[in-house]
C-alpha cells in the first residue's frame, strides 16, 4: 500500500488539530500531531491559511506519494460531500460562508488533484474513530455521544454510521430531538448547566468543570448534575435499546464531571432495562481525528460516500 498515509484534522470552535495516521497499520502517529490557535472571526483566507499550516506540518515527514488524502472532522453546517462551509447564525467561522474548503487547502498546499479532501461531520467522525480504533472496536452496533458546548452523538453498525434506518433517529442523531420545550441540544450541552446555574445562585460561570468544582462542595448545585444525569439516561435509553447498542462511547469536555452524574444516568438506563454498557473514550479529541482520515481507507469510502451528503 504506497499511498498508506492520511492526515486526520479536527476542527474546533478556536483550534485545529491534525495528525497522520497509517491506514495500513491502523494506528495514529502521535509525532506527528499538532495543534494551532484559530480565530474563528477572521476572514476566509486567514482561517484557510491556519488549517492549511497544521496539514502541512502534519505531513513534513512523509513523500507526497505516500498521501492517501486529507480528511477533516468538521462541524456544521457544511456541504460534507462538495467541501463547501454553509456556516450562519451558529457565531463561528462566518468568514468562510460558501467558500470551498477543498479548494483552498489543496490551492495553499500544492496538492495534485489526485490527492482527495474529504469531510464529515465532527460527532460522527468521532463515532467512527471509536468503533475503528477505541472503545467500540470489536463491537458491531455502537452508539458515541459528546457531551459538551452541543450534544453530539452518531449510530454505528459495522464501521458505517447509520443516517436513514426504522432504529435510528432521523438523520442518525439526536441533538434536533424533541425534548422538554424545545430539542435535546438544549438540555444536554453546557448551556444548560450555565444557565441553570444562574438561575440557582445569580452568577455566571463559564463552564461545567467550573460548576462542577461548586458542584462537589454544595449539595444544591450537585442536585443538578443528578438531574441531567437522569435526564438523559431516559432520553438516550430507548434509542440504545432500539438500536440494540452494545456500546456507549462518550467523550466531551464533560466527561470530567462524570462522577457527578453518572450514578443517575445508570440508574435512569436500568429503570428502561438498557444494557448497553457505558465506556468512556480513552482516545479523547484522537477519535475524531482517526475517524476523519479513515474517509480515505479505500476499503471503506465506497461505504460511506452514499452517506455523506445526508449528514449534517
Amino acid at each position: 500500500m504506497k499511498q498508506k498515509y492520511a492526515v486526520g484534522a479536527d476542527i474546533g470552535g478556536s483550534h485545529i488539530t491534525c495528525a497522520l495516521i497509517d491506514l495500513e497499520h491502523q494506528m495514529i502517529l502521535p509525532e506527528t500531531r499538532v495543534t494551532f490557535p484559530v480565530d474563528n472571526t477572521a476572514s476566509a483566507d486567514k482561517i484557510l491559511g491556519i488549517w492549511s499550516v497544521a496539514v502541512g506540518e502534519a505531513i513534513l515527514g512523509i513523500a507526497i506519494d505516500e498521501l492517501a488524502g486529507v480528511g477533516f472532522a468538521m462541524p456544521g453546517p457544511f456541504d460534507y460531500l462538495k467541501g463547501i462551509a454553509l456556516f450562519e447564525r451558529v457565531e463561528k467561522y462566518l468568514g468562510l460562508y460558501s467558500v470551498n474548503v477543498s479548494d483552498g487547502i489543496r490551492t495553499r498546499l500544492k496538492l495534485p488533484v489526485r490527492i482527495p479532501v474529504r469531510y464529515m461531520n465532527d460527532a460522527t467522525a468521532f463515532a467512527v474513530g471509536e468503533a475503528w480504533m477505541g472503545v467500540a472496536e470489536g463491537t458491531k452496533r455502537s452508539v458515541a455521544i459528546t457531551l459538551g458546548t452541543g450534544f453530539g452523538s452518531a449510530f454505528i453498525d459495522d464501521g458505517i454510521p447509520v443516517v436513514e434506518r426504522n432504529d435510528t433517529p432521523q438523520m442518525g442523531c439526536v441533538w434536533h430531538l424533541p425534548y422538554k420545550d424545545g430539542i435535546a441540544d438544549d438540555s444536554f450541552s453546557t448551556r444548560w448547566f450555565v444557565k441553570q446555574y444562574a438561575a440557582l445562585t445569580g452568577e455566571t460561570l463559564s463552564g461545567v468543570k467550573e460548576i462542577a468544582d461548586v458542584a462537589r462542595k454544595d449539595p444544591k448545585i450537585a442536585a443538578l448534575f443528578s438531574e441531567y444525569g437522569s435526564g438523559i439516561g431516559g432520553f438516550l435509553g430507548p434509542w440504545l435499546n432500539l438500536f440494540h447498542a452494545e456500546i456507549l462511547a462518550i467523550g466531551g469536555n464533560m466527561v470530567g464531571a462524570s462522577d457527578l452524574f453518572l450514578p443517575a444516568f445508570e440508574k435512569a438506563l436500568a429503570d428502561l432495562d438498557c444494557s448497553t454498557r457505558i465506556a468512556w473514550s480513552e482516545l479523547k479529541e484522537d477519535a475524531a481525528l482517526i475517524g476523519s482520515a479513515r474517509l480515505l481507507d479505500p476499503a471503506y469510502w465506497p461505504k460511506i460516500e452514499p452517506l455523506i451528503e445526508k449528514m449534517n
